[in-house]
């Protein structure tokens, strides 16, 4: 396959810097590389520029653009050409080495020095996974590639560049990091690689002076980062290799919990949460949801939607019920959820983190059909639980739905329906009221109708009076603001 390698003449900026500093290399180096040679379309630019001073690079750099530090001490800045959408920046480095300064896993302890003069093929063999060490050339046009990178690709190989203990013993975060690169690029872990990861494993956990080598921030980022690629294979791939158990010993409790075979054919509480995350790539959930995103939120919502069961279990032999029983586990598993996800600080990655309360929520509430009646749901409730701004209702259906998919009963398929009951319900409603796509029509009057005509001035009865009307408008009994006017004129007059 023809890689298009981009050229010097693509960057104005670095094509002029080299015909200013005759002597300067320019190498397009990291992950942008092993994207192109994957045939992928590139979003992050790495460069690292030889053979110029930092000084003369940064001042060359302000002179035709924007920069930003990203790491000025360390030879980093990102830099915006002048005219272009600020969006479009990209990171230009020195070649520099790095030194874990104690040996200890811990995130980004290193030594750096940057070097001008420092050989590309140097700078290379500080990288992480041989996929991720090799540089391309943008003036010779010639790839450098020193550790078999270009090789491992095509072989779809996970390889930590030299003695996987040592790149590991440097930086722990790279474990997880290797786990993720499996699970974006469908590749496997080399087998030395693997077995250094298993042994290593509970040193994320490790601590110096009361203090995580590791922070959780970084760990819950791998572990989103992992689920957006692939919830199912994360799932497997993180608990082969005892990630799970070092972070979220929780999910584990799952394994070998018993559920009702009249309505769990498919196995244990584990088996049915892992049947849930291969759902939401079926052409169920595509055909029911069409064009909906699938994110981190309704992911991590599945993945622990049944927590509490372990916790709540009752059997016929120990507990003297009629068949096997989870009472309240949706409650119990909504405060087993946000303390876990709290304390692996989940809402803490940049742009891709969620709000733990969000999900709690969703779990607390995915048995709500199960409950009632959704033929008989009020519209009030309907409109709580399924057309809440405030509150992640989308996901709590669609959790509903996944749940119900997954249910796999002695005939052999799912349980969907209360759900279809449910979605009748919400149809009644919308057609009554003249809704139309995920919102409900507006409420007919607002807190200051209220206080004009009550002629009272705010309180818990304003509240109280605006729920009445919504239901009656919700229920189909108010049709209008005129009609809603009227009923509130006839509780004062009834009040009075």
């Amino acid at each position: 396959m023809k890689v298009n390698f981009p050229k010097i003449t693509d960057f104005p900026v670095l094509l002029a810097l080299t015909e200013e500093y005759p002597k300067a290399e320019v190498f397009l180096v990291g992950g942008a590389v092993r994207d192109l040679l994957l045939g992928k379309k590139i979003t992050d630019i790495d460069m690292l520029v030889r053979n110029i001073e930092g000084d003369e690079l940064e001042e060359f750099l302000a002179s035709k653009g924007r920069v930003i530090f990203a790491g000025r001490n360390f030879g980093v800045w990102k830099f915006n050409e002048i005219g272009k959408p600020n969006n479009e920046i990209y990171d230009i480095a020195l070649p520099r080495t790095e030194f874990s300064m104690h040996k200890q896993g811990v995130y980004q302890d290193f030594d750096i020095q940057t070097n001008p003069r420092l050989p590309i093929e140097e700078d290379l063999k500080r990288r992480d996974f041989t996929i991720n060490a090799m540089a391309y050339n943008l003036l010779t046009e010639e790839l450098i590639d020193i550790h078999g990178g270009e090789n491992d690709l095509k072989n779809k190989i996970v390889k930590t560049v030299g003695n996987p203990k040592e790149r590991f013993t440097e930086d722990y975060s790279r474990i997880l990091r290797a786990l993720r690169f499996s699970l974006k690029l469908n590749f496997d872990i080399e087998k030395e690689t693997l077995n250094i990861i298993k042994e290593m494993v509970p040193s994320i956990n490790n601590e110096i002076d009361s203090k995580r080598v590791l922070p959780f921030e970084v760990i819950s980022e791998e572990l989103l980062k992992s689920l957006l690629a692939n919830p199912v294979k994360t799932l497997d791939l993180w608990n082969e290799t005892g990630v799970i158990a070092q972070i979220l010993p929780e999910l584990l409790k799952m394994k070998d919990c018993i559920q009702p075979e009249k309505w769990h054919t498919e196995g244990d509480v584990w088996s049915h949460t892992r049947l849930g995350l291969e759902k939401l790539y079926s052409k169920e959930f595509k055909n029911e949801f069409p064009n909906e995103k699938i994110d981190l939120e309704l992911i991590v919502a599945i993945l622990f939607h049944d927590i509490g069961k372990p916790c709540t279990i009752k059997t016929p032999e120990k507990d003297n019920v009629d068949r096997v029983r989870f009472n309240d586990h949706d409650a119990v598993g909504a405060n087993i959820t946000k303390q876990a996800l709290e304390r692996i600080k989940i809402s803490a990655p940049p742009k891709i983190g969620i709000n733990p309360d969000s999900v709690a929520w969703i779990i607390e509430n995915h048995m709500l059909l199960v409950h009632g009646d959704p033929k008989t749901l009020k519209p009030k409730t309907i409109e709580k639980y399924f057309f809440n701004p405030d509150k992640p209702s989308k996901n709590l259906i669609k959790v509903m739905f996944i749940d119900g998919i997954s249910t796999i009963g002695e005939h052999g398929k799912g349980f969907t329906e209360k759900y279809e009951q449910l979605c009748n319900r919400i149809n009644e409603i919308k057609k009554i009221t003249g809704s139309h796509g995920q919102k409900l029509v507006k409420p007919l009057v607002n807190g200051k109708d209220v206080m004009k005509i009550l002629r009272i001035n705010g309180g818990e009865k304003v509240g109280e009076t605006l729920e009445d009307v919504r239901q009656k408008q919700l229920s189909g009994k108010l049709k209008s603001h005129n009609d809603a006017i009227e009923y509130l004129i006839n509780l004062y007059e009834n009040y009075s």
